[in-house]
C-alpha cells in the first residue's frame, strides 16, 4: 500500500503563518501536521509515501528527506503550478500502485484506526464525517453503501456528512482527472473527477471515520493543540533547576534550561535549547519551539511559539500563535477575551472563540509596553513600536507607532476558499 499526499497548496485562509511554509508545515503539538498524518498512516500499515509539493518544497523536502528519520519511504512528486487537487494527484500518477492507493489532503489529521480500516477495502471509498454544519466543506450524499453526489462547500446544503479529504483509489480515477473541466475557482478538483466516476457508472463507497481534525483556519491549530496534548506523556531531557514546579504531564527537550522559580503546568511541551525562567507561568495546552526563550514574570497560556522566538521580560501570551523569530519587548501584552465576552471575530469569521489572541507571523518585533488586541493578525516582519496597539489585520512589513492603531490592507480573505 503507498499513499500519495497532496502538500503542494498554499494554504492562504492561514496567512499570515503561511507567508513563508506550506500549510502542511505548521506546527502541533510539536510537529508539523504533515508529521502526524504520517506518523498515524505508518501505524495503520502504510510504509511507502508520495509527497505532491510545490509551495515553498523546500521546507518539506529538507525536513522529511526520504523519510528514514520516521521509519518511512518518501519519493517526491512537484505541482508547479497549484492548479487543484486533481492536478496535483495526476502528477503522482507513474508512482502510485498499480492495485489501490491511498490519498491524503495533506492538512487534516485522520486516526490511524480509520486509515487502516479504509485501506482494507478494495473499491474507490471516500472518508466521511458527520458534522453540523457543512459551511465551507464538501457535503457527500449516499445511498445504501454507494456514493451519489459530492456538493462542493454549498450554503445550504442536504447533507450533514462532510467529506474528510482521505481517499482509497484505483487507478480508474486517472481516467477520470484527464475528463475533468476546470471548476469556477479555475482548479482541477479531485471531487469532480470522483463525481464523473459515478456518474459513469463506477461504483464509489464510503466509510464513516471517527476522528478528524480539519484544519482551515489558523485558531484551527490551537484546537488540535488542545486535543492532541491531551495524550502526551512528559519528559525530561534538558536540566531543570531548584525550586521549579511541574504539574501534569510536561515536556522539555534536552538543551533547555528551566530556572529556579518557573511553575509550570501540563499538558506542555518546551522543544530543544530553550530558555525557560525564572519565575515564570507556563499554563497547559503551550507549545514552545527549539531555541525559545520564556523569561522573568512572563505567563503563557494554550498557545504555540514557534521555533527562535523570545518572549523575554513582564510578558502576558494567552490562546494565541506566534510565528519564528519574533521578539516581544518588555511589558508587551495580548489581550484574549472581549469585555463583553462575545465570541471572536477575525476580518469578519467567526471563529467561534470566546478567547483568542493574536495570530502572528514570523519576524514580528515588538517595544515595550506594546499592547496587541483580540483577534488580531500581524503579517510577517512587522514592527510594534513602544506603547503602541496594534489591532485588527495588519500587512506584512508595517509599522505601528503610539497613536496609529494597526489596520492595513487584509491579508487573510474573507471569501472561502
Amino acid at each position: 500500500m503507498k499513499a500519495v499526499i497532496l502538500s503542494a497548496g498554499e494554504g492562504s485562509r492561514m496567512r499570515p503563518l503561511t507567508f513563508t511554509r506550506p500549510k502542511v508545515m505548521l506546527p502541533v503539538a510539536g510537529k508539523p501536521i504533515l508529521e502526524h498524518l504520517i506518523l498515524n498512516a505508518k501505524e495503520a500499515g502504510v510504509s511507502e509515501f508520495i509527497l505532491v509539493v510545490g509551495y515553498h518544497d523546500e521546507e518539506i523536502r529538507n525536513y522529511f528527506n526520504g523519510g528514514s528519520r520516521l521509519g518511512v519511504a518518501i519519493d517526491y512528486a512537484t505541482q508547479r503550478r497549484q492548479l487543484g487537487t486533481a492536478s496535483a494527484l495526476a502528477q503522482a500518477s507513474s508512482l502510485a500502485s498499480d492495485k489501490t492507493f491511498l490519498v491524503m489532503n495533506g492538512d487534516a489529521i485522520v486516526g490511524s484506526d480509520d486509515i487502516k480500516n479504509l485501506i482494507s477495502k478494495d473499491v474507490t471509498t471516500l472518508s466521511l464525517f458527520e458534522v453540523r454544519d457543512t459551511r465551507g466543506l464538501g457535503a457527500v450524499a449516499i445511498e445504501g453503501n454507494r456514493v451519489m453526489h459530492i456538493y462542493e462547500k454549498m450554503e445550504n446544503s442536504p447533507s450533514n456528512l462532510a467529506n474528510a479529504g482521505i481517499y482509497l483509489f484505483t487507478r480508474e480515477i486517472f481516467a477520470a482527472i484527464e475528463k475533468t473541466p476546470k471548476s469556477p475557482r479555475g482548479e482541477y478538483e479531485i471531487t469532480e473527477s470522483i463525481q464523473i466516476m459515478i456518474d459513469g457508472g463506477i461504483p464509489v463507497s464510503y466509510g464513516l471515520i471517527k476522528y478528524w481534525l480539519d484544519l482551515t483556519y489558523p485558531w484551527d491549530l490551537l484546537n488540535a493543540n488542545e486535543v492532541l496534548l491531551a495524550d502526551m506523556k512528559g519528559e525530561i531531557k534538558g536540566e531543570v533547576e531548584p525550586n521549579v514546579t511541574l504539574k501534569g504531564e510536561v515536556s522539555i527537550g534536552k538543551g533547555t534550561t528551566v530556572h529556579s522559580g518557573a511553575y509550570i503546568v501540563g499538558p506542555v511541551m518546551i522543544g530543544e535549547n530553550c530558555d525557560i525562567g525564572p519565575n515564570c507561568f507556563i499554563r497547559p495546552a503551550t507549545v514552545i519551539g527549539n531555541d525559545c526563550h520564556v523569561g522573568a514574570a512572563c505567563e503563557v497560556k494554550n498557545s504555540i511559539i514557534m521555533d527562535g522566538s523570545k518572549i523575554p521580560h513582564l510578558n502576558y501570551v494567552g490562546d494565541s500563535i506566534i510565528g519564528k523569530d519574533c521578539n516581544f519587548g518588555a511589558g508587551t501584552k495580548i489581550a484574549n477575551l472581549r469585555l463583553d465576552k462575545k465570541d471572536i471575530k477575525v476580518n469578519g469569521i467567526e471563529t467561534k472563540r470566546r478567547k483568542l489572541g493574536a495570530i502572528i507571523g514570523d519576524n514580528v518585533q515588538t517595544g515595550i509596553n506594546a499592547c496587541i488586541n483580540v483577534g488580531s493578525m500581524i503579517g510577517n516582519n512587522t514592527f510594534v513600536g513602544p506603547g503602541a496597539l496594534a489591532t485588527g489585520v495588519i500587512a506584512p512589513d508595517s509599522k505601528i507607532f503610539q497613536g496609529s492603531a494597526g489596520r492595513a490592507r487584509p491579508v487573510v480573505p474573507v471569501v472561502r476558499e
